[in-house]
C-alpha cells in the first residue's frame, strides 16, 4: 500500500509535524466516552489500550473497573497531562482537583504542585509542567485556553466579544434546558449569525485544522466527501449537535465556550463520586507510555481485549502506510480471541481499510475483523462531539484463545 505524495502535501506535514512536535495538542478529550463505553462492553478482565490525548477519556474507562488500561501516546505532552491529572486524584482532595481540571484555574497551584504533585511525575512531566504553571492562572485565561486546541478556543471567544448579537445568542443557547427551546434559539439568534463567508474561509484553512490536531490529510478526506468541503461538514456536525441532541450535557462543546466545567456538565472524572472511585484504586489500574502504538505492543507480552485508536489511522494511511500495516500486524499479534476494536475516522468508509494486508499470508485486514455497522451508526447519532464522519466498532476474528 504506496501514498502519492503532492509537494503540497508533503509541505502540510511538515508543518503539521513541527506543531505537534512542540505542543500540548489537546487539552480535552474531543470524542465521547459514553458511546464508547456502549461500544467496549467492558468487563472486570479486560486489558485495553487506549490512545491518551488529553486523558479524560482514559480516566472514564476507567470508572467500568476493567483489569488494567494502557494509556499510549507519542506526544510525551499529551501523557504529561495525564500524569499531572492521575498525581492530583492521588494527592488532592476533591476541591482542588475539580479547581485545576474542572475550572482550570486554581490561584495556589504554585504552592500545591510543588508541595503535592510534581514528585508523582516522570521527568519529562516534572520539566513540561515546571515551565507551564501559568496555565493554571486565571489571568492566562486556565487550562482550557491553553495549547493549540485552546488557541483556538480562545480566539472563538475573541471573536464573540467583536459580534455582541452572536454572543448572546451562544450565551443563551448554553443556558437551554429543553430541546425545543434550544433549536429555537440555534434557527433564529445563532445560525443566521455563525455562517458567513469568514467563518466558511477560516475553517477550510489548514492552518486552523493542524491547530486542532487535523492534518491535511484527514481534511482532504473530508473534502472528498462532502460537496461543500470542511466548513460545510463542520456546519452540519454544528447544526446535528445543537438541534438534536441536549446541550445541557455536552460538556465538549460547553468548555470551548465558557473556558471551564460546571459540577453538573463535566467529564464523569470530574464528578465527586467518581473521583473518590477513582482515588480509591481504580486510577492505578492505569499505565501511562509514551511511544508509538507499534512500539508499545510489540515490547509487552500482555495480550489486549480492547483498542481505543482514535483517529490517528486516517493521516497514518496517507503519510506512513507501511506504519500503519506494522500497527495492525502488532494489534493482531497481541488481541486476545474476543478483542474489540474502537477507532473514528474523517472518512464513513475509509479506503485503507481495504488496502491493507497483514501476517505472513498477507491477508486482507477486511477479513481479519467483523464490524458491527448498524450498531455503530446508532451509537454515532448518540456522540456529543460529533464531528467525524466515521465511528467503528469491529471485533478481531481467527486469533487463538
Amino acid at each position: 500500500m504506496k501514498a502519492t505524495l503532492t509537494l503540497r502535501d508533503r509541505i502540510d506535514q511538515v508543518v503539521f509535524n513541527a506543531i505537534y512536535s512542540r505542543s500540548l495538542v489537546y487539552n480535552t478529550c474531543w470524542e465521547d466516552p459514553a458511546v464508547d463505553r456502549l461500544a467496549l462492553e467492558l468487563k472486570p478482565d479486560d486489558s485495553l489500550l487506549v490512545i491518551t490525548s488529553a486523558g479524560c477519556n482514559v480516566l472514564d474507562y476507567a470508572l467500568a473497573a476493567p483489569r488494567r488500561i494502557h494509556a499510549v501516546d507519542a506526544n510525551p505532552r499529551q501523557t504529561a497531562l495525564l500524569e499531572l491529572k492521575l498525581s492530583g486524584i492521588k494527592q488532592l482532595a476533591f476541591d482542588d482537583f475539580f479547581a485545576l481540571f474542572g475550572r482550570g484555574v486554581h490561584p495556589q497551584f504554585r504552592e500545591l504542585y510543588y508541595d503535592a504533585l510534581r514528585d508523582e511525575l516522570s521527568p519529562f512531566a516534572q520539566q513540561f509542567w515546571d515551565s507551564h504553571l501559568h496555565w493554571f492562572h486565571a489571568q492566562h485565561g486556565g487550562l482550557y485556553f491553553q495549547g493549540l486546541a485552546g488557541v483556538v478556543a480562545r480566539a472563538f471567544r475573541a471573536y464573540l466579544r467583536v459580534r455582541p448579537r452572536l454572543a448572546a445568542g451562544v450565551g443563551d443557547l448554553f443556558q437551554a434546558q429543553a430541546l425545543d427551546a434550544q433549536r429555537e434559539i440555534y434557527d433564529t439568534r445563532v445560525q443566521p449569525l455563525l455562517w458567513g463567508a469568514g467563518m466558511n474561509w477560516t475553517l477550510s484553512r489548514q492552518l486552523t485544522m493542524n491547530m486542532l490536531g487535523v492534518p491535511a490529510a484527514q481534511r482532504q478526506q473530508v473534502q472528498a466527501q462532502h460537496q461543500h468541503g470542511v466548513a460545510g461538514f463542520i456546519r452540519e456536525a454544528v447544526e446535528y449537535v445543537f438541534r438534536e441532541l441536549p446541550v445541557w450535557t455536552n460538556y465538549f462543546w460547553a468548555v470551548y465556550i465558557n473556558g471551564r466545567y460546571t459540577e453538573n456538565c463535566c467529564p464523569e472524572y470530574l464528578k465527586r463520586d467518581n473521583f473518590q472511585a477513582l482515588k480509591s484504586g481504580l486510577a492505578e489500574r492505569i499505565v501511562p507510555h509514551t511511544c508509538t502504538v507499534t512500539a508499545f505492543l510489540q515490547s509487552t507480552e500482555e495480550r489486549m481485549s480492547r483498542f481505543v485508536l482514535l483517529d490517528h489511522m486516517d493521516w497514518m494511511s496517507s503519510y506512513y502506510p507501511e506504519a500503519l500495516a506494522e500497527e495492525w500486524n502488532a494489534i493482531l499479534d497481541r488481541a486476545t480471541a474476543e478483542a474489540r476494536v474502537l477507532f473514528r475516522s474523517a472518512h464513513a468508509a475509509p479506503d485503507y481499510l481495504k488496502l491493507i494486508a497483514v501476517g505472513a499470508t498477507q491477508t486482507p485486514l477486511h477479513e481479519r475483523l467483523q464490524f458491527h455497522d448498524r450498531w455503530a451508526q446508532d451509537l454515532q447519532r448518540q456522540d456529543r462531539v460529533h464531528t467525524y464522519a466515521g465511528f467503528h466498532v469491529a471485533d478481531v476474528v481467527g486469533v487463538s484463545a
